[in-house]
């Protein structure tokens, strides 16, 4: 089948090629690897394409049942430039297989080239990106994407355990939107039982902390919780309700193979794993918590907005999952209109 690859993307991958950094590109796994490019770095000619083809008056068919004639734009990217982590959750589908991060510069034009294609949100995520020189490569990464880029949203999914004051993006939190928070549990010997647990600090103790810290910086604040095994009978409403997350993202327990399940996989998921209807069962129990976002199975194993993908059984990045699963959304801080 023949894709769709413009012109100016090819040209810009083969002077990259054509560059003596053989030993770095040869090792863009993290960043590039079934990036897709010729489905994703052509979203601007997409829209170039798609006007044109108004203007004209004609018929366009962009992202239809199969996947449509022309390419999709990568609006959302979520980014996890380490597999390195300091905890070791038992579900955990995004391990420490490799310890290679992207030279910084790398990543800076990686990111480029994909708000040339139409990127309009950025997430970094890991492992635990502020594992990385203390932060301090993320610092910079945020920076550059909201100051240079100049993205609606910026954001970032931590465990939370690694963040100082003292840490970019703070004290300012000027370049980021989101900091989303990894809590599976208000009970902290389920936290500890599920691998999200650091020696002595307090998981829940520490989450309430960084809640306030992301008042003061005006920072919207995010929840992220995987419903397991250990915590699909735990009722978190009053919680979630006191800390306020502008979402709360619910995710089932999944499984890829190679990750957390199989021969060659660190972590054994198995153990965590739910049904779809205890699942069910879950939301139901906290469907008066408006700021819940669920995150089924069926929903995010099709779901590849990353830069590098996890599962890609259809061979691509499924847009209209993406938008059923409310993958679109007032995303910057500036739009959110927060009480700080």
């Amino acid at each position: 089948m023949w894709m769709l690859v413009p012109v100016a993307f090819a040209l810009k991958m083969l002077s990259v090629f054509l560059q003596p950094l053989g030993s770095v590109w040869s090792s863009l796994g993290p960043l590039f690897l079934q990036l897709r490019a010729a489905s994703w770095l052509a979203g601007g000619e997409r829209n170039r394409l798609l006007q044109g083809k108004r203007e004209a008056g004609e018929p366009s068919r962009a992202e239809g049942e199969g996947g449509g004639d022309l390419p999709t734009t990568p609006t959302s990217v979520n980014y996890h430039f380490t597999r390195q982590c300091n905890y070791k959750c038992g579900f955990c589908f995004h391990t420490a297989k490799t310890s290679f991060v992207l030279p910084l510069e790398e990543a800076k034009r990686g990111l480029l080239m994909l708000k040339e294609a139409g990127m309009e949100k950025i997430n970094f995520s890991g492992g635990e990106p502020f594992l990385q020189d203390r932060g301090e490569y993320l610092g910079r990464l945020v920076k550059f994407c909201k100051q240079e880029l100049q993205l609606p949203s910026v954001s970032i999914v931590s465990n939370g355990s690694l963040i100082r004051e003292s840490c970019d993006p703070y004290p300012s939190g000027e370049y980021l939107d989101i900091l989303a928070i990894s809590c599976d549990s208000f009970d902290e010997q389920v936290n500890v039982l599920i691998g999200r647990g650091q020696g002595k600090k307090n998981h829940v103790e520490n989450l309430q902390k960084l809640r306030t810290w992301c008042k003061e910086y005006r920072v919207a604040f995010k929840i992220n919780s995987v419903i397991n095994r250990f915590n699909v009978d735990e009722d978190m409403k009053e919680q979630i309700n006191a800390l306020n997350p502008v979402r709360w993202k619910v995710f089932q327990c999944l499984i890829i193979e190679g990750e957390n399940s199989g021969e060659d996989a660190l972590r054994e998921a198995e153990r965590f794993v739910i049904s779809d209807e205890e699942f069910e069962a879950f939301l139901d129990r906290h469907k008066d918590v408006s700021c819940l976002v669920p995150e089924s199975n069926q929903k995010v194993r099709n779901e590849h907005h990353f830069m590098r993908f996890l599962n890609c059984r259809n061979g691509g990045f499924d847009e209209k999952m993406f938008l059923k699963r409310g993958g679109k959304y007032v995303w910057s801080k500036a739009d959110l209109k927060l009480d700080w």
